[in-house]
C-alpha cells in the first residue's frame, strides 16, 4: 500500500524508489560460488584486441564451458588506440576516446564492433551467444582527458571539473582523477557509466585502483568510491559481479569489502614464480574468516600457458611455473575457494594446461565446499581442510603441500580431521581411489607440490 504522502514526491524521485526494491533483488547472490573466468590482462596487458577476445571466447567455449568457467574479461586501457606498454602512459592520458559525457569507449581501431557509438555491445552480444557472460576492466575515477575538456555529467548540470579529486589520483596510472562522491554529480559520474556497461550487457566489472592497503607508495582503500560504483550497480537493475583490484586489501576493511563487491585482490599481481606463490598461504589463511556465499577473498589471476604477447614491455613466454608449482597453485586456490580467473592464452593452451583448468573433481572442491582453513603447519608442509557438501560432513577434502626444495613424507591422521575411525581416500587430481587407511595416510609431496585429496570418514 502507498503511503499518502507519496503524491507530494516528484515523479522521478518516486519512479527510482519504487525500482529500489527491484534493483537490489537483482544484485543479489551474483556469485553464490567463486567466479570462474578469462581475463586478458596475463597475455596482453592493456592492448587485446577485439580478434583475440573473440578468439580465447570460442576456446572457453569449446574446451571450459562444460566445467563452469563462463566469464570473458576485457582488462585495462581498451579506451586507447595504442597504448604504452605496462602501466604508466605521462601524457597519454589525452588520446582517451570518450563519449560527450566523458565515458570511456572502445578504440574503434582495436574494436571494430565498437564503431558508431555501440561500445561493447556487439562484443558483449557475441560472448553471449557462446553461453558465457562478458566483463570489462575499469579504472576508479574520471578521465583526466574528460576534465580537461570539461564535459558535463549525463543527467546534472555539472561538469567533469566539478566532481574530480585531483588529490586523490592513482600512483601507477595517469588516466583517471578520482572523484569527490560526497557531491551529487559524483555519485552521478558512477550512475552514468555503470548505465552505460548495463546497456552493454556488461555481466563482470573489474574495477581498479580501489582497494589497496595504506603503503609507502600512497595507495590506499577508496571506500567512498567503492561504495558510490555499488550503488551505481545496484541502481542499474544488472546483475554485475564486482571485482575490486589491486590488493592486498587490508584486513580492517574486511566488512565494507564483504558488503560492497563480491570479489576482491588480497595480494598485489601474482606471477608465474614461486616467491608470489608461496606468499599466498600466508594471505590466503589470513582471510578465512570472510570467505562464502557472495564474497569471495581473491588470490588473483593463474598464469599458466602462453602469456605476455604484447602490451609488456617484457618478452612472450610461457609460464616459468614447473609441473608440480601448477598443481600447488590450482590446489591452494580450490582448497581456498579463490575466484579462478586465467590469464594465459587459451587457444594455444598446452593439453596439461588444460586438464589442469578441467579437472572437475578438483573444481568441485573450490566451487562446493564449505569451513575451508589451514588445518597445520610442520616445517615445510602445510595442510589444509573443507567440508564437502555431502554425508553430514563424514566427507572431507584434504590438501597437503610441500614449500621446501626437496621432496618429502607428508602425513595426516583421522584424529587431525577431526574423527577416530579410519580413512577411505581418493586422489582427485589422478582420479583414483587409493584405499582404506587406519589411523593415518601418509605420502611423499614433491619440492614445491601438492596433493589434494576426497576423504571418507
Amino acid at each position: 500500500m502507498l503511503s499518502p504522502f507519496m503524491h507530494i514526491i516528484p515523479a522521478a524521485v518516486l519512479a527510482s524508489l519504487l525500482a529500489l526494491p527491484h534493483a537490489r533483488a537483482a544484485t543479489r547472490d551474483l556469485a553464490p560460488r567463486p567466479p570462474m573466468g578469462w581475463n586478458s590482462y596475463d597475455t596482453y596487458g592493456g592492448d587485446v584486441n577485439e580478434a583475440e577476445v573473440r578468439a580465447n571466447a570460442v576456446s572457453m567455449a569449446k574446451n571450459l564451458k562444460q566445467h563452469g568457467w563462463n566469464y570473458v574479461v576485457v582488462d585495462f586501457y581498451w579506451y586507447f588506440e595504442h597504448p604504452e606498454p605496462d602501466v604508466i602512459l605521462d601524457s597519454s592520458w589525452k588520446d582517451a576516446v570518450m563519449d560527450q559525457y566523458g565515458r570511456l569507449m572502445p578504440a574503434v581501431n582495436r574494436f571494430p564492433s565498437a564503431t558508431g557509438g555501440k561500445g561493447f555491445k556487439p562484443l558483449a552480444d557475441y560472448v553471449h551467444s557462446l553461453g558465457l557472460q562478458f566483463g570489462i576492466h575499469i579504472m576508479r575515477g574520471i578521465p583526466r582527458a574528460a576534465v580537461a575538456q570539461n564535459l558535463l555529467v549525463k543527467g546534472t548540470n555539472a561538469h567533469a571539473a566539478d566532481v574530480a579529486d585531483k588529490k586523490n589520483d592513482c600512483d601507477w596510472s595517469t588516466v583517471m582523477w578520482g572523484v569527490d562522491t560526497r557531491k551529487a554529480a559524483g555519485q552521478s559520474y558512477y550512475d552514468s557509466i555503470v548505465e552505460l556497461y548495463a546497456n552493454w550487457g556488461v555481466d563482470f566489472i573489474k574495477a581498479d585502483d580501489m582497494s589497496f592497503a595504506k603503503s609507502a607508495i600512497g595507495e590506499e582503500y577508496h571506500k567512498p568510491e567503492i561504495e558510490a560504483l555499488h550503488r551505481a550497480i545496484v541502481k542499474s537493475g544488472r546483475r554485475i559481479v564486482l571485482s575490486l583490484s589491486p590488493g592486498p586489501t587490508p584486513l580492517s576493511e574486511a566488512k565494507n569489502v564483504m558488503k560492497y563487491s563480491q570479489m576482491w585482490r588480497i595480494s598485489g599481481d601474482f606471477w608465474d614464480n614461486w616467491q608470489s606463490l608461496r606468499r599466498q598461504f600466508d594471505l590466503c589463511r589470513d582471510w578465512t574468516p570472510y570467505r562464502g556465499p557472495n564474497h569471495w577473498p581473491d588470490a588473483d589471476m593463474l598464469p599458466l600457458g602462453k602469456l605476455r604477447v604484447r602490451g609488456f614491455k617484457e618478452h612472450e613466454r610461457q609460464s616459468r611455473f614447473t609441473p608440480a608449482e601448477k598443481q600447488t597453485m590450482l590446489t591452494l586456490w580450490a582448497i581456498a575457494r579463490s575466484p579462478l580467473m586465467t590469464g594465459g592464452d587459451l587457444p594455444s593452451m598446452s593439453a596439461a594446461d588444460l586438464a589442469l583448468l578441467t579437472n572437475d573433481e578438483v573444481l568441485a572442491a573450490g566451487q562446493n565446499s564449505r569451513g575451508n582453513h589451514e588445518l597445520f603447519r610442520r616445517g615445510d608442509i602445510i595442510g589444509w581442510a573443507a567440508k564437502a557438501n555431502a554425508d553430514g560432513g563424514r566427507q572431507k577434502y584434504l590438501a597437503l603441500f610441500n614449500t621446501g626444495d626437496s621432496a618429502v613424507m607428508a602425513s595426516v591422521s583421522a584424529h587431525d580431521l577431526g574423527a577416530k575411525r579410519s580413512m577411505l581416500v581418493r586422489d582427485l587430481w589422478n582420479h583414483k581411489d587409493l584405499g582404506s587407511f587406519a589411523g593415518s595416510y601418509s605420502t611423499i609431496v614433491p619440492e614445491h607440490g601438492a596433493v589434494l585429496y576426497r576423504v571418507q570418514l
